[in-house]
Formats: C-alpha cells, structure tokens, sequence
C-alpha cells in the first residue's frame, strides 16, 4: 500500500475519503447532489503524543476505522495517484 511510505507522526491520523454509491442495495441510481461523502477510511495511524511526564497517549483510532471529516480541514495528500487526507 502506498499510504505505508507516509507514517503520520505524533497524534497525526492519515484517511482516504469514501467515495458515495450510484447505487441503492435495491439497485436504484442515487442522484448525484455530492460526490463525496464526508466519511473516510483510516489508513495509517501516529505512535501519539506524549504529556508532561513523558508518557505516551496513544491515538484512540486504529487502521481500518471508519471516520467522519469536517466539511473543511485536513491536508490533502496525493500519493501512487489516490488522495488521502492529513488529519490532526
């Protein structure tokens, strides 16, 4: 996987946004109002970030997770001609 070259650091989560269905599980075709929706797939997940004593607080998120992503933010990424985003 090309997302394996970028490694997130501190508490730093890398998703590729979910592309919306055509399709109903009925089969009927969706209209297309947005062609995204604002839901995304972690992909790569930092080590955390430490406190004050130098313990280390993981990230709560783990690979393969389902994520909803603010209508704006993030850094876009574009890496092995797929585009992910840089979440904080």
């Amino acid at each position: 996987m090309a997302a394996r070259r970028l490694i997130p650091s501190m508490n730093r989560v890398l998703v590729e946004k979910l592309l919306q269905p055509n399709k109903s599980a009925g089969g009927i075709l969706l209209p297309e109002t947005t062609k995204q929706l604002n839901s995304a797939k972690v992909v790569a997940v930092g080590p955390g970030e430490r406190d004050r004593d130098g313990k280390l607080i993981p990230v709560s998120l783990k690979e393969g997770d389902t994520v909803l992503l603010p209508q704006h933010g993030g850094t876009e990424v574009k890496l092995a001609e797929k585009e992910y985003v840089k979440l904080i």
